[in-house]
């Protein structure tokens, strides 16, 4: 269809696929939960290749979060939140960001809106505790998790992601429709403020209830319509753009290179014309250039463990205004039965120095710190750290807690403490 129609209209059946085309796409899970086969089938079947509902991803799930919270999560400073309203009779999308005030929801029609929170996971322990069932990924793969709450009819409208997505329905349900053939159309509205698709036709059609998983790769046209309220949580991968990668790669050239580079030429003959550049001119400048490279692995890995592990959102980690423990005051509190919790804006993940040694590099948004490859791997893991973990790092491994404590990424607290308010509003 040319433009996208009111709701009653992309509700009607889809064109049905084969039976042996929807056997390929759809799965249960009931047994082998949360992919309905092993990891590595997965991986090699579907991963960035072609869509799978899962049914029963999360068997008998119970929403870890309601749909007060979330308004109230997206009345909060500091949190990425939107409001998506469709009007039926003009087929028009409007969008308000957050900060929402509370006055702004009891006035909201029953149907046709949607409210979207990034990274849910970083507010809320039990939404961040589905994190691990998606362990078979690389965790500084994983993104956030969105969450969106629709009134009946509410929707984002039919569009494409440049990054792999698991769309879990966590309650309600909401019926999606996807364009799975081939290189799909994905011109997109000029009417429009949302990146809307032009032309959609979808190839499939399902009904997600609580517990379902839709998986998509990269570049699949979908198109999600809530049949009731209902709650969906997106778990999206970081797929940094190439232009993304290369503006921070030479920003950080440029920030290294050593003055004394510069633009040569001893082989320098008379040009045959003085205001030609000519081929021996250019190929000096790639020498030049090359000359600026990360030829050296541990340098280029460096900087890519620096820059994978820094927010693009707008939360970040501060030391907070309360001193660091000292390293004997930390320890004596660890002692007493208190965790260092690590914050939820603090991401981190590490690398060998070399490919089979012993040394390593720990990243926590955006730094580096020279480790032994245990304790990198430990730290990288570690949510937190109660006096056990902590003793089972080296010297040097703890003096690295003792920086990430006073740099803000742990906190000290009890069991009988809320995490959120350990951590309280600094993120913002």
């Amino acid at each position: 269809m040319a433009t996208r129609k009111p709701d009653s209209a992309v509700r009607k059946p889809a064109r049905k696929a084969s039976k042996t085309a929807a056997a390929v796409i759809e799965i249960d899970a009931a047994a082998h939960p949360p992919l309905g086969m092993p990891p590595q089938a997965f991986l090699r079947q579907y991963w960035q290749k072609r869509p799978l509902l899962i049914r029963n991803a999360f068997p008998g799930l119970q929403s870890p979060l309601q749909p007060e919270d979330l308004a109230g999560l997206a009345c909060e400073e500091g949190a990425l939140a939107r409001l998506i309203q469709y009007d039926r009779t003009r087929d028009h999308y409007s969008v308000r960001h957050g900060p929402f005030a509370e006055s702004d929801f009891p006035g909201l029609p029953r149907q046709d809106w949607t409210l979207l929170v990034q990274d849910v996971d970083k507010w809320d322990a039990d939404v961040a505790a589905l994190l691990p069932a998606f362990g078979f990924l690389p965790r500084w793969r994983i993104d956030d998790i969105m969450v969106s709450f629709a009134a009946p009819g509410g929707s984002v409208g039919a569009h494409v992601d440049q990054y792999d997505v698991f769309l879990l329905q966590a309650q309600g349900h909401r019926r999606w429709q996807i364009d799975a053939r081939p290189n799909p159309p994905q011109g997109f509205r000029a009417d429009a403020e949302l990146k809307l698709l032009r032309e959609f036709e979808p190839s499939h059609e399902w009904l997600l209830g609580p517990g379902d998983m839709l998986y998509l790769p990269p570049g699949v046209p979908h198109h999600g319509v809530a049949e009731d309220a209902c709650l969906t949580f997106s778990v999206g991968m970081r797929a940094p753009s190439a232009a993304e990668l290369m503006g921070d790669y030479i920003d950080t050239l440029a920030a290294d290179a050593d003055e004394a580079l510069r633009y040569a030429d001893p082989d320098l003959v008379a040009p045959r014309d003085p205001n030609e550049i000519d081929a021996a001119a250019m190929e000096r400048v790639v020498q030049g250039l090359n000359a600026l490279r990360m030829n050296d692995p541990d340098r280029l890995g460096d900087w890519f463990g620096r820059f994978i592990t820094v927010y693009r959102a707008a939360g970040e980690v501060s030391a907070g205004g309360a001193p660091a423990p000292a390293r004997i005051e930390l320890e004596f509190a660890l002692q007493q039965g208190a965790t260092l919790w690590r914050h939820p804006w603090s991401r981190m993940a590490w690398r060998r120095a070399h490919a089979k040694g012993r040394a390593a590099r720990l990243y926590v948004s955006g730094q580096e710190y020279a480790l032994a490859a245990k304790d990198a791997q430990a730290l990288a893991a570690a949510a937190e750290l109660d006096l056990a973990a902590y003793s089972a790092l080296s010297d040097a491994g703890r003096a690295c807690v003792l920086e990430l404590v006073a740099g803000g990424h742990y906190r000290l607290g009890h069991d009988d403490e809320d995490e959120s308010d350990t951590f309280g509003d600094e993120e913002e």
